[in-house]
């Protein structure tokens, strides 16, 4: 079990490699759908997109990454 997460590990840092997490996820597509309660463009919520200008590099990557998965739940 061990070394799947040791390899998962791996995986997951070699994707975030070269990834700028400090640019905004907005594509200025700003509506708040009412069923999810996330914005349809960027995928984040309220709360999220309010702390954005103020959340350390290390928010800003769980951030992305509650994004991506979200974009690709199905």
């Amino acid at each position: 079990m061990k070394n799947l997460q040791t390899k998962s590990a791996i995986v997951s840092a070699a994707a975030d490699a070269g990834v700028d997490y400090s640019a905004s996820p907005c594509i200025n597509v700003c509506v708040m759908n009412p069923h999810t309660a996330l914005c349809d463009g960027c995928q984040r919520s309220l709360d999220e997109i309010a702390a954005w200008g103020g959340a350390s590099e290390a928010q800003k990557r769980a951030i992305w990454q509650l994004i991506r998965q979200r974009r690709a739940a199905p």
